[in-house]
């Protein structure tokens, strides 16, 4: 029987010690400290933000009993944004011609950004200041709203897009940065996220365009009423709750008790108690 081989020293000549699979943990690196702490320094980011954004409720449940009624009047939204700011302004409409969550009807929303030859063509006859102002000015009607994303709230053409609006007899809303700001100043009202961070504000406003339209499709069925419209019976509000005082339609531009009724509907966490207010 042979004798058995002697254990090979580890660094040997015929070749390195190998390591088991898995028995060593990998050496921190710059990937592993500066990938944490890049995560932690933009979730701290987030959550201040967070602090003062919850005060938005109001705003954005008004603005969404305002869009129902507008909507289901035969009026549209239009929307425009630049660079990050018009992919969440696609978001927004896509989620009204589409839906949110569940089936209903579609609703008339239109980003002027993905008019690309329109948008092209305006650009290089008038100047880029009049990409959407020019559109708004084709397309917008009274009835309409007019809804401006910036996280600066500086942009040159989304405040020209504004001061067309008002002109055309638009009501004109923005979503933006920190204020004041030439936007917002420039529309009738604003939900300004109070944060320096572009990343955070983007956030945020994907996050007021959700529930934008949970807000719309709360009211929805109550304005279709309001229009004289039957709501269709494969509508997503079928089964849920319409509040009576959701029957007549919001006054532009101030709070509103019917809006205000599907608040409670909205923050129901299932349990039927409502979560406290930060």
């Amino acid at each position: 029987m042979a004798a058995a081989r002697p254990a090979r020293p580890a660094g040997s000549a015929t070749g390195p010690a190998r390591p088991a699979t898995g028995s060593a943990a990998p050496a921190a690196g710059p990937a592993g400290p500066a990938a944490a702490s890049v995560l932690d320094a933009h979730l701290a980011a987030l959550a201040a933000a967070l602090l003062p954004y919850r005060r938005s409720e109001e705003l954005l449940a008004r603005w969404g009993g305002e869009l129902a009624y507008r909507l289901a009047a035969g009026g549209r939204l239009l929307v425009a944004g630049n660079g990050g700011s018009a992919a969440e302004a696609q978001h927004l409409t896509a989620e009204l011609v589409g839906k949110l969550r569940d089936d209903r009807e579609p609703l008339s929303a239109i980003a002027l950004h993905a008019e690309t030859s329109a948008l092209t063509a305006i650009g290089n006859d008038y100047g880029y200041d009049e990409v959407f102002a020019r559109q708004v000015r084709a397309h917008g009607r009274p009835d309409d709203i007019l809804l401006l994303m910036s996280t600066s709230g500086v942009s040159a053409n989304l405040v020209a897009a504004a001061h067309a609006g008002r002109d055309a007899g638009l009501r004109c809303w923005a979503f933006t940065g920190p204020a004041p700001n030439p936007l917002a100043d420039a529309c009738h009202d604003t939900l300004a996220i109070a944060s320096p961070d572009s990343q955070v504000v983007q956030e945020l406003h994907l996050v007021s365009t959700h529930v934008l339209c949970e807000y719309v499709d709360r009211v929805l069925p109550a304005a279709l009423a309001a229009a004289g419209r039957a709501v269709p019976a494969a509508s997503g509000a079928a089964g849920r709750a319409v509040p009576p005082a959701a029957s007549a339609a919001p006054a532009a531009g101030g709070p509103d008790a019917a809006v205000r009724a599907g608040v409670e509907v909205v923050l129901d966490d299932g349990t039927g108690r409502q979560p406290e207010a930060g």
